[in-house]
């Protein structure tokens, strides 16, 4: 599908991907029926929590440094948001040596009476106030559910208030209510990137690499630079001048489609800035896959394979150590969309076997409709059982891993770690989507997971003295964790 930049905002990915919130089966069955999107999107019968899209579009506009975010919301959405997240940001500038960062963002607090007359002037003077505070290179602007029923038009004051302040405002337009799937919200802030800040290529320089990811560790740059190139990391901790010369790197790659499918393939098809069109490197394989089609864009398809040849004899001792130690255990991932099936591509580079996977949605197809990376998976992973998709339903969650039994779980949000210490399951939180890239990567999560066995006594200990908030008849009469799903029959 085209991007369209006149507009204000991208068309939702339950229309523009055809994602769903729900699926229970195979990963094989999965992926045949996503080639015709027969899944739909369809609301919960029953939902325990979920997230909303405001709080990831403002997880990506929050750190953009130098930067200030105005959230025009009520205060609940606000502090709901991953808006302040600058102590996050100020541990990984610390890790990648990028000096320090603060951007605390200001709140319009929306309240009733502002539902009634408009809530535009306190737009304005919250701008100011940014503007005053932080002096920033560029303002962004995060709607929320109660600026959009009210209809306060969000595009026009940013106009008016960038003559008047003499910095670029971008509107990203994130109302929780347009989507159902919060991942939409990272579109939404790349959409206000596209359009607003990056501009025409003064260069092409052919050694830098976009690289589209959360505020993970620095490991791309040394994987890169076996090449002769550099990295160029957004948005996370990218200025505004970064973010405008994204249109001069010769190609884009990402941690994950999930999180960059749409900034991607919109810088590829307005500025000709090529997306890499093979899975993120988790994995010995797909590492080797991408470095492949990296050097393929960059003119290094001369030193390639001396590269990766070295890199598989280097790791090579330390990895059939791992694979013996995991020999016959299963592990469980729990994690995004894309993510989920790029840590399910790793942990069989480690003799794990997969005792299933849920991910948080999934994406029918791609921006650029040219990687099906849940096929890529199943080709190089085989078939998974107990294939799942999920949004964040711990009653759901719980369920299926008491049915399954893991060995060990890895989750990716860390609100979820809990529900693998209670049922006593080794568990480790894969926060830093950065640092299982690569060769490297794939011997960091084994000595993590192996180091997370030792705990194991300690997992049981605490099992045996926990309880989940649900009934009896839920944990042990229903058999189906999809039972509200499937109509509770």
């Amino acid at each position: 599908m085209a991007i369209n930049l006149s507009t204000g905002a991208p068309v939702i990915r339950e229309r523009r991907l055809n994602a769903i919130l729900s699926y229970n089966g195979t990963a094989s069955d999965l992926n045949e029926k996503s080639k015709n999107a027969e899944l739909k999107c369809s609301g919960r019968r029953y939902g325990q929590c979920s997230d909303c899209q405001e709080g990831c579009a403002q997880s990506m506009a929050s750190f953009v440094k130098g930067g200030a975010v105005v959230a025009h919301a009520p205060i609940g959405c606000f502090a709901a948001g991953d808006s302040v997240r600058d102590n996050a940001g100020r541990a990984v500038t610390a890790a990648r040596k990028r000096g320090e960062f603060s951007n605390t963002a200001i709140c319009t607090n929306i309240q009733e009476k502002d539902t009634v007359y408009g809530g535009m002037e306190k737009l304005r003077k919250a701008l100011r106030e940014a503007y005053k505070r932080q002096n920033p290179s560029v303002i962004f602007i995060t709607t929320s559910c109660a600026s959009g029923i009210i209809g306060d038009d969000v595009e026009s004051v940013a106009e008016e208030m960038e003559d008047e302040l003499g910095v670029p405002i971008v509107p990203i337009a994130c109302e929780g209510f347009k989507s159902k799937v919060w991942s939409t919200g990272f579109d939404a802030t790349f959409h206000g990137i596209l359009k607003k800040i990056v501009r025409e290529p003064k260069e092409r320089k052919k050694d830098v690499v976009n690289i589209f990811n959360f505020e993970g560790t620095d490991t791309f740059t040394p994987l890169l630079a076996k090449l002769g190139l550099k990295t160029n990391y957004v948005v996370p901790l990218a200025t505004y001048e970064e973010l405008a010369s994204l249109s001069e790197a010769t190609c884009s790659a990402q941690i994950c489609e999930t999180l960059a499918t749409y900034i991607a393939h919109g810088l590829e098809e307005k500025f000709g800035v090529p997306e890499v069109k093979a899975p993120a490197p988790y994995g010995i394989n797909w590492t080797d896959e991408w470095l492949h089609e990296i050097a393929r864009l960059t003119d290094k398809t001369d030193v390639v394979e001396d590269v990766i040849a070295t890199e598989h004899a280097r790791i090579a001792e330390e990895l059939e150590e791992l694979k013996k130690k995991f020999e016959g255990k299963t592990v469980y991932i729990l994690a995004g969309d894309a993510y989920t099936y790029n840590l399910s591509n790793l942990v069989k580079d480690l003799g794990l076997k997969i005792a299933g996977v849920t991910a948080l949605h999934h994406d029918q197809k791609a921006d650029s409709g040219e990687i099906n990376i849940l096929e890529k998976l199943v080709e190089s992973a085989g078939d998974i059982q107990n294939f799942n998709v999920c949004n964040k339903q711990p009653y759901e969650v719980v369920k299926i891993l008491k049915k399954v039994k893991p060995d060990y779980l890895i989750v990716r949000h860390q609100g979820l770690t809990v529900l693998g210490y209670k049922l006593g399951i080794p568990t480790i939180f894969e926060g830093d989507a950065n640092y299982s890239i690569g060769y490297d990567g794939v011997i960091r999560l084994g000595n993590r997971l192996w180091e997370a066995n030792l705990t194991r006594k300690f997992n049981e200990n605490v099992a045996a003295h926990s309880e989940f908030p649900y009934t009896d008849w839920w944990m042990n009469e229903v058999d189906d964790p999809f039972y509200f799903e499937k109509g509770g029959k």
